[in-house]
């Protein structure tokens, strides 16, 4: 059982194509922090696990900060200090570089990998209920946090937070159809 932050399919797309997508049915792969030089490159922080799939897509949906959601194609990428240095086409300055800051570069969810049995992507996760085996209700999964051997589900109610790493042996059922996972807690979990 594992969590995965968003993959992306190796698959490309025309302009065309992309324009006409529900938000919706859009995953985030990247968000661009700054500019990269004066061509107009960007370096954007991964939230996928396969920065090389970059390459492989030949066009993104860009949601700028400002909210306005743009089609652009990738003409290059490339890994730059635990990040990856983007290139889209029409973007060949800073200034225009610059407006792509704090955007979402995003792909369709058909572009997704499909996993393994037993793995999950993080965005799946959020939203589930969790519930111990016999009942009782522990909250909504509101985020998932991956820094230690082991994600971390953040389970709310709206008064307490549960941590509840994800690991066969206490989440042991998982139905993101039903958007619902079950909670086997070792003593003393629940009241940390």
């Amino acid at each position: 059982m594992s969590g995965h932050r968003e993959h992306e399919r190796p698959e490309q797309r025309s302009a065309n194509e992309r324009a006409s997508v529900e938000e919706d049915d859009l995953v985030t792969v990247a968000r661009i922090a700054r500019p990269q030089g004066i061509r107009g490159e960007v370096i954007a922080d991964l939230l996928t696990d396969f920065p090389e799939r970059f390459a492989k897509l030949g066009g993104f949906y860009v949601k700028r900060a400002d909210g306005r959601l743009l089609t652009l194609d990738l003409e290059s990428s490339r890994p730059h200090k635990g990040r990856v240095a983007l290139k889209f086409a029409g973007c060949d300055d800073c200034n225009s570089a610059e407006e792509l800051r704090g955007a979402r570069v995003m792909v369709t969810r058909d572009q997704l990998v499909a996993l393994p049995e037993g793995a999950y992507y993080d965005f799946d996760l959020i939203g589930c209920e969790a519930v111990t085996g016999d009942g009782q209700q522990l909250g909504r999964v509101e985020e998932v946090q991956n820094y230690g051997a082991a994600p971390l589900l953040v389970v709310r109610d709206g008064k307490r937070e549960f941590l509840i790493p994800l690991v066969l042996s206490i989440c042991v059922e998982i139905d993101t159809e039903r958007k619902r996972i079950v909670i086997n807690p070792p003593e003393g979990l629940l009241e940390l």
